[in-house]
C-alpha cells in the first residue's frame, strides 16, 4: 500500500504540473464562436450515466441557452483531470473530492464548486455468498484496490484492521471466478458485467464507514476569480440537466453516450442510471444522514474530509480549511 511519503510525492508532482497554467490562462477566451463562451469539462471516465446530467444539458441545449459552448472531454485511467484543470487546458473537471482536497493541500490551484454525487459510489464488491458483512470483518483479508486510495488507511485505522492490497487492474475475471475475492469498484458500473456472468454481488459502501466524499466538479482558482458569471451559468444549466436526466427522460444523453462510447449498451445505461436513482446519489441517501439539493456542497462536509486526512497524516495540520478547497458561490439559488 502507498505510504504517506509516496502519496505526498505523487500529489506534489501533480501540483507542480498545475503551476504551468499561468502560461495558458487565456485559452478559454481565445476561441469563442457565435458569441458563446467556450468552456471545456474534463470527465473522470468515459461517457456513462454518472455524466448523465452533463450530456443531457449538452443534448438539450441548456448550455447554449446560458451563453456557453461546452465541450465534454471523455476521461479514463489517464485523464489527469487535476492537471488539466490546473493548467487551464480544461476549465472544469470531475473527480472524487478527496483527490481535489489533497492536491490543493499540496499547492494545486483548484477549488470544488459543485457535487455530481452526494456520495462517492466507490464500494468493495463481494459475492453475495461471502460471509463478510461488515468492514471490520476484512481484517487480514486480501483485496484488490487502488493502492493510493486514501480510504484504505482510513478504514484500517477506523476499525483497527490490516488489509493486504493487490493493485487495481480494472479486470473482473478473478472476481467472477473466485467467490472469496474482494475488489474495489463503482457499484453503478462494474457489477453490471459481473452479474451478467451469473454472479450475485453485495457491497460494503464507503460512506457506511464514515468516509464521506463527494464526486465533485472543480475549477481553477484563477478561472473562478476571472469568470464567476460563466461558472454560475454552467451550474444553472447543469442542474437542469441533472433534474431531467434523473427525474425525466434520459434518452438524449444516452443517445450521445452510445454514439461516442462503443463499450456501453442500452441495457447497461438503463441499469447504471437505475443504480444512481435507487441510491439517490444526486440528492443524498437518507441512510447516510442527510438529503441535499442537486449540486449542493457544504463547508461542514469538506472540513470533515480535511480533518480525516489530517488525522491520517496524509496532509499536514493547519495547511488548509474548507474555504480553501470549496465554494458554494456559483451554485444555483433555486
Amino acid at each position: 500500500m502507498m505510504n504517506k511519503t509516496q502519496l505526498i510525492t505523487s500529489l506534489s508532482l501533480c501540483a507542480a504540473s498545475l503551476v504551468a497554467y499561468l502560461g495558458c490562462s487565456e485559452k478559454a477566451d481565445s476561441s469563442a464562436q457565435d458569441g458563446l463562451f467556450p468552456l471545456s469539462i474534463q470527465l473522470d471516465w468515459v461517457a456513462e450515466p454518472e455524466h448523465g446530467g452533463l450530456y443531457t444539458a449538452k443534448a438539450l441545449g441548456y448550455f447554449e441557452e446560458e451563453g456557453l459552448d461546452v465541450t465534454l472531454v471523455q476521461g479514463g485511467t489517464g485523464s489527469y483531470s487535476l492537471n488539466k484543470v490546473g493548467a487551464n487546458i480544461a476549465q472544469v473537471g470531475q473527480a472524487d473530492s478527496t483527490s481535489v482536497v489533497m492536491a490543493t493541500a499540496n499547492g494545486a490551484p483548484l477549488i470544488n464548486i459543485a457535487a455530481v454525487f452526494q456520495q462517492d459510489p466507490s464500494a468493495m464488491m463481494l459475492h453475495a455468498s461471502n460471509p463478510i458483512t461488515e468492514w471490520k470483518e476484512l481484517d487480514g483479508k486480501t483485496i484488490m484496490a487502488r493502492p493510493e486510495w486514501p480510504f484504505l488507511p482510513y478504514v484500517q485505522k477506523q476499525y483497527n484492521i490490516t488489509l493486504e492490497v493487490i493493485p487495481q487492474n480494472f479486470q473482473l475475471q478473478r472476481l467472477i471466478q473466485d467467490p472469496s475475492f474482494i475488489q474495489q469498484g463503482f457499484y453503478i458500473a462494474e457489477p453490471f458485467y459481473v452479474e451478467q456472468q451469473g454472479v450475485d454481488l453485495k457491497y460494503l459502501y464507503v460512506w457506511d464507514a464514515g468516509f464521506d466524499a463527494y464526486t465533485s466538479l472543480f475549477t481553477n482558482k484563477r478561472f473562478a476569480r476571472e469568470h464567476p458569471e460563466e461558472l454560475k451559468a454552467l451550474l444553472r444549466a447543469l442542474k437542469k440537466g441533472y433534474i431531467e436526466y434523473v427525474e425525466g427522460d434520459p434518452t438524449p444523453a444516452h443517445e450521445i453516450m452510445l454514439k461516442i462510447n462503443p463499450k456501453v449498451t442500452p441495457e447497461y445505461l438503463a441499469w447504471s442510471r437505475n443504480q444512481i436513482i435507487t441510491e439517490k446519489l444526486h440528492r443524498g441517501n437518507p441512510s447516510a444522514g442527510f438529503f441535499a439539493d442537486y449540486l449542493e456542497i457544504t463547508a461542514e462536509r469538506f472540513q470533515k474530509q480535511i480533518d480525516q486526512l489530517v488525522e491520517l497524516e496524509v496532509i499536514e495540520a493547519d495547511t488548509i480549511t474548507a474555504k480553501d478547497v470549496m465554494t458554494a458561490e456559483f451554485l444555483p439559488s433555486e
